[in-house]
């Protein structure tokens, strides 16, 4: 009889800290997800930087193209 306390509370510890194992994983992948995302964000940013032509820089130089007149008539 003596036993039967000790092995419920044995059993009760085992599933919170594995429920705290599988939350605490969870977490860290989550973490490492984002920071992921976030370092290839910045890496297709200055990726995409690097690949301008000396055109780009120029692009908004110029005559704005006009719209026909009476247009939305």
């Amino acid at each position: 009889m003596s036993m039967e306390p000790e092995m419920l509370n044995r059993c009760g510890e085992d599933s919170s800290s594995s429920a705290l194992r599988v939350i605490g994983w969870f977490s860290v992948g989550m973490a490492v997800a984002a920071l992921g995302i976030v370092v290839g964000r910045e890496l297709r940013s200055r990726y995409k930087f690097n690949q301008r032509t000396p055109y780009d820089f120029y692009s908004s130089a110029g005559e704005k193209p006009m719209s026909e007149f009476g247009m939305g008539i």
